[in-house]
């Protein structure tokens, strides 16, 4: 693995210095089936490599066939008749562009062709003709030709390699029958393992994996491997694997804006937040309008809490990309980039669009109400949580969950105190919910001491004792523990039973509840007072009776 910057620098440079490459390489790119890496190449040798040039215009016009620009085929396919009259297999690509319109002329051109003397016996010609047709849909035509091509020589390669080709569609196991076999009889046939692989990588992964191993083997330097081990990996969601031969696919400078997408991607699912977010900014340097990029920008900084950051990429990637398609997710990411700025308001409101997005994402009305909880507006956290209680199935709401919302309710109902309606239906409801809690953990005080808070809200006075017995509940659940976790528990439980048997006249009553304070917390300045002034009281009382 390349160190953090070594590899956005040595990216750079290969992405420069690709054009270095052999025209082979392109080639070989483009029989293995990756046109744009190979167009790319082909393009830079084509203006170099005069050896070479009729091959590179052949399989030039070809790609440009493959992309439906036959304006463009034509003009490499005489390019390359230009460089070497002789070299058949541009007249086959010209005759292969005329059989969408004029099937018999080019069907007599092709034949024609393969009259010449010098092209009789060349097993390659007969496979571009094989190919020609092929590429046109024609696939009987093209079994015709790659027949003929076995009968001057049974033991080439490339003719194993078409008729897998042609069997691709039909039945993987045949076609991949005679990739072996061209590999068999050729064991450099480099395409023929990357075939075999791309064919077997969704129906057999094992297989596909073993071979391009064994290629890998064979030829280190041919980096489409990679690639292709890369892609295999992604769908098997191993995202670690497929990050490490994507990263060495693209250092071979051969990478197009798709396989930077696809690279910074999986960094992004194996959560290397930090390297995704390189590579995405390689790509925005290539293509600043590219939404992929723009949008792993924003997941990596909001991932990485880089706030300004991903608040600005948010912007590009919303008001400054080419054509996004938006999902759910971008809401979700620019709701939590607003939420981590303290933008609360605008948050919600990229949350609640990506429930228009995706319905099913009913997780999300937990953090829009968690939002709302965040600054103090209980009135909108209530009802969005409701919405989210709503969407989960008996079984998934445990106590937890529902406590969550009677604590909801007891908030807005101390937040709504200047409504006085509003306020004691808030915490009836709080009431009754905290009712639930006691019944489905009768071993725990949590649903009892939240009766108790809120009894006590709706009797602030403590005039009619509505919190006591809760109060007293909790006391007796906790006190057996013995435990100092729950010592603020206990503090809030005595101090309440000790105003409230004070109020009772109970003055020695109370007494005991604020010394039960003092043994947890010797320092409690309230239960001090307390103490002193009731035991001052009681010896006045004393006096005054003698």
């Amino acid at each position: 693995m390349l160190k953090k910057g070594l590899f956005i620098f040595s990216t750079i440079v290969l992405l420069s210095i690709g054009s270095s490459v052999k025209a082979v390489q392109g080639i070989l790119f483009y029989k293995s089936g990756y046109y744009q890496a190979a167009k790319a190449l082909l393009i830079s040798e084509s203006k170099t490599n005069t050896q070479s040039e009729a091959e590179i215009c052949y399989y030039l016009g070809n790609i440009y066939f493959s992309e439906n620009k036959p304006d463009s085929a034509e003009i490499y396919f005489k390019k390359g008749l230009t460089a070497d009259p002789l070299f058949a297999q541009n007249s086959i690509g010209l005759a292969m562009l005329n059989m969408k319109t004029n099937i018999v002329q080019a069907e007599t051109d092709i034949k024609n062709i393969l009259k010449i003397k010098k092209n009789k016996k060349d097993v390659n010609v007969y496979v571009a003709a094989g190919y020609a047709y092929l590429f046109n849909g024609l696939d009987e035509k093209a079994l015709y030709y790659q027949s003929q091509a076995k009968k001057i020589k049974s033991r080439d390669a490339s003719v194993y390699v078409l008729l897998g080709d042609i069997l691709a569609k039909k039945s993987i196991g045949d076609a991949c029958s005679n990739y072996e076999l061209a590999i068999y009889y050729d064991e450099n046939c480099e395409e023929a393992y990357v075939k075999y692989a791309r064919a077997y990588k969704t129906v057999n992964t094992k297989l596909s994996i073993e071979k391009l191993n064994l290629l890998k083997q064979k030829d280190p330097g041919f980096t489409l491997v990679d690639k292709e081990l890369g892609d295999i990996y992604y769908n098997m969601n191993n995202f670690k694997q497929a990050a490490e031969h994507y990263e060495v696919y693209l250092q071979s400078g051969n990478s197009d804006i798709q396989d930077l997408t696809k690279y910074s991607m999986t960094l992004f699912l194996n959560h290397d937040f930090a390297k995704s977010l390189e590579v995405a900014k390689l790509g925005i340097q290539k293509a600043p309008r590219n939404p992929a990029f723009n949008r792993l920008s924003m997941y990596n900084n909001v991932d990485l809490k880089n706030r300004e950051a991903a608040l600005e990429a948010a912007d590009l990637f919303f008001n400054h990309s080419d054509n996004p398609d938006f999902t759910y997710l971008d809401y979700r990411y620019y709701g939590q980039a607003l939420r981590d700025s303290k933008q609360i308001s605008q948050a919600t409101e990229q949350y609640i669009k990506a429930l228009s997005y995706d319905s099913t994402k009913v997780e999300l009305w937990k953090d829009i109400s968690d939002m709302y909880n965040e600054n103090n507006d209980y009135k909108n956290a209530v009802p969005a949580y409701e919405k989210y209680m709503k969407s989960l199935s008996d079984k998934d709401k445990s106590a937890d969950v529902i406590i969550a919302l009677g604590k909801l309710y007891y908030s807005l109902g101390k937040d709504a105190i200047s409504d006085s309606l509003t306020s004691k239906i808030s915490f009836l409801k709080a009431d009754s919910i905290f009712g639930i809690i006691a019944t489905m953990e009768p071993d725990g005080y949590r649903g009892n001491f939240w009766r108790a808070r809120t009894n006590s809200a709706l009797d602030p006075e403590s005039t009619k004792g509505l919190a006591q017995p809760y109060y007293t509940q909790t006391v007796n659940l906790i006190e057996p523990k013995n435990d100092e976790r729950y010592n603020s528990v206990l503090i809030e439980c005595y101090s309440y039973l000790g105003y409230y048997t004070l109020l009772q006249k109970d003055n020695a009553g109370s007494i005991l509840y604020w010394e039960k304070i003092l043994k947890i917390d010797p320092n409690n300045a309230t239960a001090k007072k307390a103490v002193d002034a009731l035991t001052k009281q009681n010896k006045s009382d004393k006096k005054s009776k003698k």
